[in-house]
């Protein structure tokens, strides 16, 4: 029961971080104009990024499709969701950030406890055989 609770929980994120990437990949512009988010002074920095997490976002799916296979993957994963917690969380205690950013922390952090709970899930697991 654990393993179809990984494999969703990662399905999710997979769709979650892709479509995130996508959507500021597409659309970054529109994005930055209509929350008042100013935008960079190159766009480059704001597409590497974009396509970083389209790649997490595949990662992830593999993760999904075969758990226990790529469960090598899970803390490139927590690495990820720790940093994107632990910049937005800083600047928005020391500086503030804009208003959208802020939801994503907290499904990020979330995101994190989940693959925290499914990294040792999969290595007691992994033990017990």
């Amino acid at each position: 029961m654990n393993r179809l609770w990984i494999r969703v929980l990662f399905l999710i994120c997979a769709a979650y971080d892709f479509l995130i990437g996508m959507a500021f990949l597409t659309s970054g512009p529109a994005l930055f104009d209509q929350y008042n988010v100013p935008p960079p002074n190159h766009w480059g920095y704001i597409w590497f990024c974009c396509l970083m997490l389209m790649i997490f976002g595949l990662m992830f799916l593999a993760v999904a499709i075969r758990p226990v296979a790529n469960r090598n993957l899970i803390p490139y994963g927590m690495l990820l969701k720790l940093a994107y917690v632990g910049i937005t969380g800083y600047f928005w205690i020391t500086e503030g950030i804009p208003w959208v950013f802020k939801p994503f922390l907290f499904i990020d952090a979330a995101m994190l406890a989940g693959f925290v709970w499914a990294f040792v899930t999969l290595m007691s697991e992994r033990q017990q055989q």
